[in-house]
């Protein structure tokens, strides 16, 4: 397997080269050889370009197996200088490709779509801003399936649509909070065949008077926690219990606004309580969906949507050190997100119960579990 394996992973990333910023003439080191090096490190637990440096020269006898390497290891500062420079479109679709190998198809998936800031990022000296990204994440398979990079959080709403064209959504459904609640990114998603749940806030102040006004009226009909459209949920874990009223209406045609909607079928709100002892706290939210007014389906929809948090967004700040990250340069931050990305979804792969943390841990000590992780489950 070690060999298949190897020579499976130089191939993916095969087609980066064409996409290599440097100079013909002075190049040391081959660009196959820095991103496999890369990657596995990451794997590894490296934590900067400085780990990776020393983690390659500490395992070079096994890379020799399958790398050129013919000036050795390169230093933190070539890391550093080709990844500033990298192209994070061509490396992001070569990642995409493989992790596609994972996912046998989108339909039946679900893709929450968030944003995340890299704080760490953040160079007070040049005035640089933290590196914000928006990605996209197979609940169901565990998958970063792409990124965006945007200037600002504001800027998600240009980025949501490029990341929508960018991976494959067909036949799923993809949620986003308040932020991509926007006629155009509905349109984006239905135009890729797929289906939408998106909260609802005041960015669209008269759309969402209007929703709750309608869920107003309908709470007044004594059938409304009767049949498909209501569904309760009581979850009671760490001394806190989180309970759920989940309603669901069709939409009405005379909603402001409608036609702009393309598919939209249902509205749906969910009026969550939070108790912690003798302290409740409560709050609503509301959504557009383009799914069929069942209130378990988007009880389920909308609870995993927030799995992007604790599955990705959590793991990559406490276990990647994510937000820990002084690298600013250029393309360098984008690009290392990517990295962790990428580590994270093939982690997650592993069929195995130990932490992500002690994987990472595994693939720094043997060669071969980490072998195991870069093959994947089908061919472990």
């Amino acid at each position: 397997m070690d060999g298949r394996v190897a020579r499976r992973l130089v191939e993916r990333f095969e087609p980066i080269t064409a996409h290599d910023p440097r100079v013909k003439r002075r190049q040391l080191h081959r660009l196959i050889d820095l991103v496999v090096l890369a990657i596995c490190g990451v794997l590894s637990g490296c934590e900067s370009f400085t780990d990776i440096e020393r983690y390659g020269k500490r395992k070079r006898a096994f890379f020799q197996q399958f790398l050129e390497l013919p000036n050795g290891i390169p230093s933190h500062d070539t890391f550093s200088r080709v990844f500033a420079r990298l192209n994070p479109a061509a490396f992001g679709e070569c990642l995409r490709n493989w992790i596609n190998d994972f996912r046998d198809c989108a339909n039946g998936d679900h893709v929450a779509i968030d944003g995340k800031t890299l704080r760490g990022t953040f160079h007070k000296a040049s005035e640089k801003s933290p590196l914000h990204s928006v990605s996209a994440w197979s609940t169901k398979y565990g998958l970063t399936l792409g990124q965006v990079a945007t200037a600002a959080k504001s800027n998600e709403i240009t980025a949501i649509p490029e990341l929508i064209r960018m991976i494959d959504v067909e036949g799923a459904v993809v949620t986003i909070d308040a932020m991509g609640c926007q006629t155009e990114i509905a349109a984006e998603i239905q135009a890729a065949g797929a289906d939408y749940v998106l909260a609802l806030k005041d960015n669209h102040p008269t759309l969402a008077a209007e929703v709750q006004a309608a869920f107003e009226d309908h709470l007044e009909s004594p059938t409304a926690e009767q049949g498909p459209g209501y569904c309760h949920q009581r979850e009671t874990a760490h001394g806190r219990t989180v309970e759920r009223d989940v309603f669901v209406i069709p939409a009405p045609q005379t909603l402001h606004g409608h036609a702009h909607w393309p598919g939209l079928v249902s509205l749906v709100m969910m009026i969550t309580r939070r108790i912690v002892g003798t302290t409740e706290t409560g709050y609503i939210r509301y959504f557009l969906s383009t799914l069929p007014a069942r209130a378990r389906r988007h009880a389920q929809v909308i609870r995993s949507h927030w799995g992007i948090e604790n599955t990705q967004h959590w793991v990559l700040d406490v276990t990647f050190r994510e937000d820990n990250c002084r690298i600013y340069k250029d393309h360098g931050p984008e690009n290392l997100a990517l990295l962790n990305r990428l580590a994270l979804s093939l982690i997650k792969q592993h069929p195995g119960a130990d932490s992500i943390r002690a994987k990472r841990k595994m693939c720094g000590w043997d060669d071969n579990f980490l072998l195991e992780i870069l093959a994947g489950p089908r061919q472990i």
